[in-house]
Parts: C-alpha cells; structure tokens; sequence
C-alpha cells in the first residue's frame, strides 16, 4: 500500500524517541524505582497515540527498565544489592572477553578513528566524575562503554553490555544521589583503560577492569 512504508518508519522512530526519552528520566532520577504509570498518562505527557508508546514500554521492560503491573500499567523497576552484585559479575564475564579480543586479535578495521572518539567519551566522563556531575557522567559513560566494546566488531557484545550498564546505572542513581560522598564512588579511570587498550598492555587491561568491578562492589557493600 503505497504510505505504509513511510508510516511504520515514523511509528518506529517516535517509539525510540519515547523509549529513549523516558529511559533518560529513569537514569535522571526524575522516575525513581517503583514509580507507577500508564500507557495513557504517557501518550497524554508527549502527546501522541498509545500505539508508539505502549511498544516502547515494552521495549524497555526487555530491557529491564520497566516492569508490568497488571492491570495497572508500568513500574519503574527496583534493583537490589544482590541484584547488583549480579550485574557486576555478568559485565565482569563480558568485559574479560571483550579486552581479551581486543588485546590478542587486535581491534577491528577503522579503529584508529573509533579510539580517537572513545577517548573524546573517555575525558569527558573521567571529568564529570571528577567533578561529581552524576547525569553528565552517565551520558559520557554509557558512550564511552558502548564505543569501546563496539571495537570488537560484534554487535550483539556491544549491545548486552550496554543493557547491563544500564541497569547498573538504574540501581545506582538512587543511592548516588545526594551522596555526600558522590565523587569517591564515581570511578573515574577511563582514560588509563584506553590508554592500556591502545599499548595493548594486557596485564594493565586486567588490572583496570579488575579495579573497575572491584569500586563497584566496594561501594555497593557500603550501601
């Protein structure tokens, strides 16, 4: 039917445009864990048709973000500390293999290029934790993760890693905010791992990422 094409590609962009929206207001803090919506409060909020947006609920329930309540809508999902310990183990796994490709089989075509802006993501995220800029350090961080394991060439790698990151990031923008203590539990070493990654220093990589998973377990047990 002529139209129809053009029609399902704006359906799919203006259900990413809301799943990517409302993911950011999760991530902000703006809708904590346990907030309870609506397919109509959000298509009464941006305005639009509750097709777009009931698949973008859904979307993000596969990811984790969201739960289904019964008869009741969506709830913004809580994470536990036992939860997060599991988060940390899976990235753990994945990040091991991630460096360990890149280190011994080297990175994939056009790297040169894509290291360059890993690191421009790297900077900025490493300042903002320095700075304790939390929602900053969240945007240039997931970017950052997201690039780097995009140096391995697969695609289906790159994409778990940055479901686990955010929820990660779900769980802790909870208990990050107002922290007194916000920069000391912000890691900051992103720049060091590029560097290694660059030398393909593999008992560097190692002890980063180690380092890495080991703040985040740190921190969770002061919780």
């Amino acid at each position: 039917m002529p139209g129809s094409g053009s029609g399902a590609v704006t359906r799919n962009t203006l259900r990413q445009q809301i799943a990517d929206a409302l993911r950011d207001e999760v991530l902000a803090g703006r809708l904590p864990p346990g907030t309870e919506f609506t397919v109509k409060q959000i298509a009464e909020q941006y305005e639009v048709s509750a097709t777009p947006v009931r698949e973008a609920l859904v979307d993000l329930s596969a990811q984790g973000l969201l739960e289904s309540v019964q008869h009741r809508g969506f709830r913004v999902r809580t994470y536990t500390v036992d939860d997060f310990r599991g988060m940390i183990e899976a990235r753990t796994l994945i990040l091991d293999g991630i460096f360990r490709c890149l280190v011994e089989r080297g990175v994939a075509p056009g790297a040169a290029e894509m290291l360059v802006s890993v690191r421009r993501r790297g900077e900025e995220a490493q300042r903002a934790a320095r700075s304790g800029s939390l929602e900053v350090l969240i945007g240039y961080d997931l970017r950052f993760w997201r690039e780097l394991s995009g140096l391995v060439g697969n695609p289906y790698i790159s994409e778990f890693l940055h479901r686990i990151r955010i929820q990660c990031w779900v769980f802790s923008v909870p208990h990050l905010q107002g922290s007194p203590e916000l920069r000391t539990a912000l890691w900051d070493g992103h720049n060091e791992l590029v560097d290694a990654v660059t030398l393909a220093d593999a008992d560097e990589v190692r002890r980063l990422v180690r380092a890495y998973n080991q703040h985040g377990l740190d921190w969770a047990a002061r919780l």
